[in-house]
C-alpha cells in the first residue's frame, strides 16, 4: 500500500480552506483501500508554491503525489505545465485514460484537460483538474495501478502470472 501527496492548487480554496472538498473526500477513498494520505496543501496558482509543496511531499514519504488543479487551457493552469518538466517519464495512457474515463462520463470538457501522470526517480506525479470529482476519478485510475508502477519504478523485473484474466473476463493460462 502506497504513501500519497495531495496539492490541492486553487487561490479560491487557499483564501477559503473550508471549502475545500477533495482533502477529505481523497483522505476517505485511499484510507478504503489501504492507502496512506501523509501530506496535504493548499497552494495558490504560483509555481514557486505548488513546487514548494510537491517538494514537501515527497520529503515526507509520499510515493504518489497528486496535484489537483491546473490543467485546462487557461493561462493561470499551471499545474500540468510544472509537473511535465520535473517528470523523467511522462505515463501518457494514465491521461488518456482519465479523459477517455471522464468522456464516458459525460464531461466533453475532458477533451480541453491536460491531466498527466509521470515517474520522478520511483515516485509517481499526476495532476488532475481542480474539481473534486475529478481528484477522484484520476485517484481510483492511480489506485488501479499504482502497485505495479512503484514496482516497476524500484526497478523490479516486471513478472508475468501464468494465469491471468483479461478486461474481457476470459482467464488465460500461460
Amino acid at each position: 500500500m502506497a504513501r500519497w501527496g495531495l496539492v490541492v492548487t486553487s487561490d479560491r480554496v487557499k483564501e477559503h480552506p473550508e471549502q475545500d472538498e477533495t482533502t477529505p473526500m481523497l483522505r476517505r477513498l485511499l484510507g478504503e483501500h489501504g492507502h496512506e494520505l501523509v501530506y496535504t496543501a493548499i497552494a495558490g496558482n504560483d509555481p514557486v508554491e505548488i513546487l514548494y509543496h510537491i517538494a514537501a511531499a515527497l520529503h515526507e514519504g509520499a510515493e504518489v503525489v497528486l496535484v489537483t488543479g491546473g490543467t485546462g487551457p487557461n493561462p493561470r493552469d499551471i499545474s500540468a505545465d510544472l509537473v511535465s518538466r520535473i517528470c523523467d517519464r511522462v505515463l501518457p495512457g494514465v491521461g488518456e485514460e482519465f479523459r477517455r474515463r471522464s468522456l464516458e462520463e459525460g464531461v466533453a470538457n475532458a477533451v480541453l484537460s491536460r491531466a498527466l501522470a509521470c515517474s520522478f526517480r520511483d515516485r509517481l506525479l499526476a495532476v488532475s483538474p481542480g474539481n473534486p470529482g475529478a481528484a477522484r476519478l484520476m485517484a481510483e485510475l492511480l489506485l488501479e495501478v499504482v502497485d505495479h508502477a512503484l514496482h516497476q519504478l524500484r526497478g523490479h523485473r516486471h513478472e508475468h502470472h501464468k494465469h491471468h484474466t483479461h478486461n474481457h473476463g476470459k482467464t488465460c493460462r500461460h
